[in-house]
């Protein structure tokens, strides 16, 4: 679907915004990031839900924070952001580096024999082993025992047991980091680059620690262009709860109407970010950013319903590449394609084929 709306983005992006069929029904896309952000934040009551279903009565899991409208989300928003809140990220960071350790341990074992690995099942491993860790207090052992029943989760299961926090942290971290070393594994100059960045961090603390964590600035520029590239989620979708004359337009939308706004399309226009397919972390240099409209990097979405767990997120995905890369060197194996294509039954922007690697002890 990211793809469907990437590709008719880049045929009608000289208009602001353009109207579509999507099953019958009417649907407006929106290009222009400042219609976009007056979509997502100065007209965000016209535009505060998704259009998901949810019904707690007929099914009790579509109360959960990504479906629910209204008064309905708000309320519970309220009541979940303390938990995702910077400081209570920096009480978990203990919890997750423990994970992070045992993660190494094990693939340590694997790299000693030479195989190549299929990395994305590992990171699933590990996203699920920090979750259950920090969210339920539970130690799942998804890392050492690949056929423990936990790793296997159902997505029923997942959202009977807290649907938000396995949104905000299963699959999207666990896509984000295989792309990254995916990128980093055919880009070895780059590789190089963070892992002496993080050398000499890590030299400096002693240890792996938040602070040091935050200090990384390279591997933040790193974690932010591959959500660039691949961003988890390609397209945000709203439904118009009030009809409305968008401000500075001649567009009338009536209420109903649904709203998307293709991600993946800004993120790999070139007229925003010049040779889009090409991996460079240094389009997210202060200068760079600045130079460019804030609301055409989405990965998270923006506004008042933002994803509520992107610190959470973008904790987790450093706390796994720091650890991998300051025991590992990641070589591309051949059964890797190039270019990687998606699957198109995910949700989540995910590899089709496998992300084999091949792991040299440090």
């Amino acid at each position: 679907m990211g793809e469907f709306f990437c590709d008719v983005y880049m045929k009608y992006k000289e208009h602001r915004a353009f109207g579509i069929y999507v099953f019958f029904k009417p649907n407006l896309i929106i290009t222009d990031p400042d219609l976009i952000r007056m979509v997502l934040t100065k007209e965000f009551k016209n535009f505060h839900d998704r259009g998901v279903f949810c019904n707690e009565k007929i099914d009790p899991l579509t109360g959960n924070l990504f479906s629910l409208p209204g008064k309905k989300w708000r309320n519970l928003r309220i009541k979940l952001t303390p938990t995702f809140t910077s400081g209570k990220i920096k009480q978990m960071f203990a919890i997750m580096k423990m994970c992070g350790d045992e993660f190494v341990k094990n693939l340590e074992n694997v790299a000693q024999t030479g195989d190549s690995i299929e990395i994305k099942d590992w990171f699933g491993r590990y996203t699920t082993d920090i979750i259950m860790s920090t969210v339920f207090g539970v130690k799942s052992d998804c890392i050492e025992k690949e056929d423990t029943t936990i790793n296997r989760l159902t997505l029923s299961e997942a959202v009977a047991q807290a649907f938000v926090f396995f949104a905000a942290g299963f699959e999207t971290t666990s896509t984000t980091i295989t792309f990254c070393l995916y990128e980093l594994a055919q880009h070895q100059h780059l590789q190089d680059e963070l892992r002496n960045e993080i050398d000499k961090i890590l030299k400096n603390h002693d240890e792996l620690t938040y602070n040091a964590v935050k200090e990384m600035t390279y591997l933040h520029k790193v974690k932010n262009e591959t959500m660039r590239k691949y961003p988890p989620v390609t397209t945000l979708h709203r439904i118009c709860t009030e009809e409305i004359d968008l401000p500075t337009t001649n567009i009338h939308v009536p209420k109903d109407t649904s709203i998307t706004i293709p991600i993946f399309g800004l993120h790999r226009d070139p007229s925003i970010y010049p040779d889009p397919d090409r991996f460079d972390p240094e389009r997210f240099n202060e200068d760079k950013i600045a130079a460019r409209h804030p609301f055409t990097y989405l990965p998270f979405g923006e506004g008042p319903r933002i994803c509520i767990g992107s610190k959470f997120g973008y904790m987790q995905t450093k706390i796994g590449l720091v650890s991998l890369l300051s025991k590992f060197k990641f070589i591309l194996d051949p059964r890797t394609m190039i270019p990687l294509t998606y699957d198109p039954n995910n949700m989540i922007l995910t590899p089709k084929e496998g992300v084999y690697l091949t792991m040299k002890p440090r």
